[in-house]
């Protein structure tokens, strides 16, 4: 059961309407990146898992991206509406459309369920869901860079502080699962190569070394032609 509360979990408040910029937000409610297809995503999770305090986690965060799809949807219908419409009509996608949302992104490509990313494991899902949560913070991160006004920044920046915030719940969910570093889960083990880095961009003296091509975790194997004729 839900209940809709008539007012944003956030104040929106948008001192300089700017429909360009309005089309920009687009892709924060109908793109890949956006706060449907992450609220969409969380809540289909939820089923996947019998851990009812991740379950509950899940659900949570889900209600709350639909909080933050109408905190976007709200500047985007501040950023068209309250504007003369002959100026909203030079950003094309509201001149065919109409003002305010549309489940588009910035491009007019429409929403799709090909953006949600869910499996039916739940680490697997979590992983998922980090990735999720950076893609959506690098795309306000470049969102307020272009921000017109005072209002729309700030609204920016709280959405992406708790993109942030539910990086570090997800994280720490996988944690308790013991998955936080651990790559190995499922039923299937792997075979033998599993801890063998191939060296497939040899440039002799100035092939660079790290922890992910390095003993203990790795055997380096700097010719795998030579390896594997033996």
């Amino acid at each position: 059961m839900f209940f809709h509360k008539k007012e944003a979990i956030h104040t929106v408040n948008v001192n300089e309407a700017d429909p360009r910029f309005g089309q920009l937000l687009l892709e924060q409610f109908g793109g890949a990146t956006g706060e449907l297809s992450a609220a969409l995503q969380y809540w289909v999770q939820s089923f996947h898992t019998e851990n009812p305090g991740i379950r509950d986690m899940l659900q949570d965060i889900a209600v709350e991206e639909f909080g933050h799809l109408e905190m976007v949807g709200k500047m985007i219908e501040a950023h068209t509406k309250n504007v003369d419409q002959t100026d909203a009509f030079k950003s094309s996608l509201f001149a065919v459309r109409g003002m305010g949302p549309h489940f588009l992104d910035s491009q007019g490509n429409a929403w799709t369920a090909n953006y949600l990313n869910e499996g039916g494991d739940v680490v697997r899902d979590l992983r998922a869901d980090i990735a999720a949560e950076a893609g959506a913070r690098q795309t306000y991160e470049q969102l307020i860079k272009l921000a017109p006004d005072e209002g729309s920044k700030q609204t920016l920046v709280h959405l992406l502080t708790r993109e942030i915030s539910h990086t570090k719940m997800f994280m720490e969910a996988l944690n308790s699962l013991g998955k936080l570093d651990d790559p190995f889960f499922g039923n299937v083990q792997p075979d033998e190569t599993v801890d063998i880095y191939y060296n497939l961009s040899s440039n002799g003296a100035t092939d660079e070394r790290g922890p992910w091509n390095s003993e203990p975790n790795f055997r380096y194997i700097a010719d795998p032609v030579a390896e594997h004729a033996n």
